[in-house]
């Protein structure tokens, strides 16, 4: 007996949206960015290697001749392009992020002394090698895209993962600026420039002060002096008056002058060190301020005037903006760090770009390899650190 199986329900069967998706392929743009640039890298690749051959085979060919090493430090100033341009490429379809090496320097010895830094350009050689190995490897990536676009496309994104890693460790080793040393020299560019700057603006300051302090009253001075012997004949009385002022004139030069030498390097900083000189900062402020030193030796006398100056600012700036009741500084060293620290129990609010002399004062210590930070929230308390490197005294070189 044959058991009839009754038809199935059209309502049983699964409809489109029950049924399992299909499996597709679906490549992020991070992913088709990546398969261009394999793609990209045989052009690339031959290009540069075409140039790097035929500069390096034209320019050591010509060696024995005039124009053979001019050739090739022109060459190797090209080279430096073309590293420019892959990684701009890097950039914009590997993601990849590398400073631009620092520029040769301008150098003003004429033509020899542009031959021979561009014969040593570390950048440009770089470059170099970085066109003669790329071609093999240009070739094969471009054949593993290209195949397995057609036939391993399941795999393709970790394919181009794996190989855009190769291509970003040889971007990195190869195009990147030497870190620390191109780091080093913009920093040093940098803090030359500040320091430039700074001793220019305070020669001006220096001027200004002489101009209107102590020049002016020297100036009336003399006035006073001429006008006093012109009288001493006809009116010893008003004569000896003039004399009295022009006493009192001189006392205020020489006060001015005081302060103007105390501005520049006081006295009893190079006497005496930074415990005294810190604590005649603090007696002329307007707020009571709390010294501690804990210095064992004295460092270099650049340091300690840095390290002068910018108490005496900070404390200016208590005196002037802060709104406290006290303040207190402390300095100590820690390892090869001299540390500073200002504390006052003010109002707060106080930050580098305030208008209030810190943007100089951060300038000034970095051009050192020092630091600045300023901790002030609204309403206080306000807390200032500096630190500075430190050398010993008995390093310096003898006057």
């Amino acid at each position: 007996m044959t058991e009839r199986i009754p038809p199935a329900d059209p309502s049983d069967a699964p409809s489109d949206g029950d049924r399992p998706p299909a499996v597709r392929l679906a490549l992020d743009p991070g992913t088709w960015k990546e398969i261009s640039h394999l793609l990209a890298n045989l052009p690339a690749s031959i290009i540069g290697f075409v140039y790097v051959v035929t500069m390096l085979a034209t320019g050591a060919g010509l060696a024995v001749t005039v124009v053979g090493l001019p050739l090739l430090a022109a060459g190797l100033r090209g080279s430096r392009q073309l590293g420019k341009l892959e990684r701009g490429r890097a950039r914009r379809l590997l993601g990849l992020r590398i400073d631009e090496p620092s520029p040769l320097p301008v150098r003003r010895t004429g033509f020899f002394g542009w031959l021979w830094s561009s014969l040593k350009d570390p950048v440009g050689w770089r470059a170099v090698l970085y066109g003669l190995i790329r071609l093999p490897w240009g070739i094969a990536t471009f054949t593993v895209t290209l195949v397995s676009l057609f036939v391993l496309w399941p795999v393709l994104p970790f394919i181009a993962r794996g190989l855009t890693n190769v291509d970003r460790a040889m971007v990195r080793g190869l195009l990147s600026p030497s870190d620390e040393l191109e780091r080093r020299i913009a920093e040093l560019e940098s803090d030359r420039g500040v320091v430039v700057d700074t001793a220019a603006a305070d020669l001006r300051r220096i001027e200004r002060d002489l101009h209107d302090g102590a020049q002016a009253r020297l100036v009336n001075l003399a006035m006073g002096l001429g006008l006093a012997k012109e009288k001493l004949l006809e009116d010893p009385d008003a004569a000896a008056s003039m004399v009295d002022e022009a006493h009192g004139e001189v006392k205020l030069a020489l006060q001015e002058l005081r302060d103007l030498a105390r501005g520049i390097h006081p006295a009893v900083l190079t006497d005496r060190g930074l415990d005294a000189a810190l604590s005649s900062i603090a007696s002329r402020c307007t707020v009571p301020v709390k010294v501690s030193t804990e210095l064992e030796t004295r460092p270099a006398a650049a340091i300690e005037g840095i390290a002068y100056f910018t108490v005496s600012e900070l404390l200016q700036n208590v005196s002037k903006h802060s709104g406290a009741r006290s303040a207190s500084v402390d300095l100590w060293r820690s390892d090869d760090r001299l540390l500073i620290q200002v504390r006052d129990d003010g109002r707060g609010g106080a930050g580098v770009g305030g208008g209030t002399g810190m943007a100089g004062l951060a300038d000034r210590l970095g051009a050192v390899d020092g630091l600045f930070i300023v901790d002030s929230p609204v309403g206080g308390p306000t807390v200032i650190t500096a630190e500075l490197p430190w050398r010993n005294r008995q390093n310096e070189p003898a006057p």
